[in-house]
């Protein structure tokens, strides 16, 4: 219904609905906001506040006793440094190959792409498992290495499919012929035209790729040995299990004091472990946005 003025009115079925899509929101932002606000609260709390149940909602008793424990332990440092350098080197390598392996299926001219999605596809379906990745990892001689961590998944069936989609509806058909008569190859003609034209996608790609990485830890717990090349993940789980184990041999009193100072340091290494991609996101935000909806709609 339209008012005098052209505004559309609306009506009473309009308004109802309209609120309950707020409240329905509202409490969706509450359920997801109140354990990042809790674990942020819990963190800054004294260890016994947070063994107590004190903690809920706000800080009680401040305190920075976790993070200056975990930031004390040189264990969490050099996890912190292997973990940059796992993802910077992972989130390189995967983007890389995601973009030359996606944008020839993305051209129709492209021999035996129908063979290639095929082929990528059935990945998605089916999977080796644990003990063939691991003899395959073991007889190209990774084990141990960083190498076991930057190379098994660094390609993702999925991101191939959206870096394809991307490539396809972003990059017409008649640019490449164009560039064909002006002699550009094909390597040139990705290198000058397709990649500073796909910078939201490529954006998009980094951050999947990149947080993907920064949170693994299950492939380093099964293919490292050596203590020095844990990534942070992996450095958080010794720490909390070292924590919770060490009272053994102490008195009531000292046991009851690492387990509450364990407790919180669960709560700090929580916080440490996310700040990176906190960082990062706002950064890739307005590409990961645009690259996500180009492409979807096409016309």
């Amino acid at each position: 219904m339209s008012s005098k003025n052209g505004t559309i009115k609306e009506s009473s079925n309009d308004r109802v609905f309209l609120t309950l899509i707020y409240i329905f929101l509202s409490i969706l932002m509450i359920v997801i906001l109140y354990p990042l606000v809790y674990i942020v609260s819990a963190s800054i709390s004294s260890p016994e506040a947070v063994t107590s149940g004190q903690v809920w909602l706000w800080p009680v008793d401040f305190s920075l006793e976790g993070y200056i424990e975990v930031f004390n332990n040189s264990d969490v440092i050099r996890g912190f440094r292997n973990s940059i350098l796992y993802t910077i080197g992972y989130t390189l390598i995967a983007v890389f190959l995601t973009v030359i392996f996606a944008y020839p299926l993305s051209r129709k001219n492209f021999y035996g792409k129908t063979f290639f999605m095929i082929f990528i596809l059935i990945t998605m379906l089916f999977y080796g498992g644990l003990i063939p990745e691991y003899l395959v990892v073991q007889q190209l001689g990774m084990l141990d290495t960083p190498w076991a961590i930057l190379i098994p998944k660094a390609m993702a069936v999925w991101q191939i499919i959206i870096a394809r989609t991307f490539f396809y509806t972003s990059i017409p058909e008649e640019l490449v012929e164009a560039s064909e008569m002006d002699g550009c190859s094909s390597i040139r003609f990705l290198w000058h035209v397709v990649l500073p034209l796909s910078k939201p996608i490529i954006a998009v790609l980094a951050l999947m790729y990149a947080v993907f990485q920064w949170n693994s830890y299950f492939d380093a717990m099964i293919f490292l040995r050596t203590e020095e090349l844990f990534p942070l993940q992996l450095e958080l789980r010794e720490i909390l299990i070292t924590q919770s184990e060490s009272g053994a041999n102490q008195d009531i009193a000292e046991q009851q004091k690492r387990q509450q100072l364990a407790n919180l340091m669960q709560y700090s290494l929580i916080v440490v472990s996310s700040i990176p991609v906190l960082i990062i996101y706002p950064f890739a935000q307005k590409y990961f946005v645009k690259g996500m909806l180009l492409g979807s709609v096409k016309g």
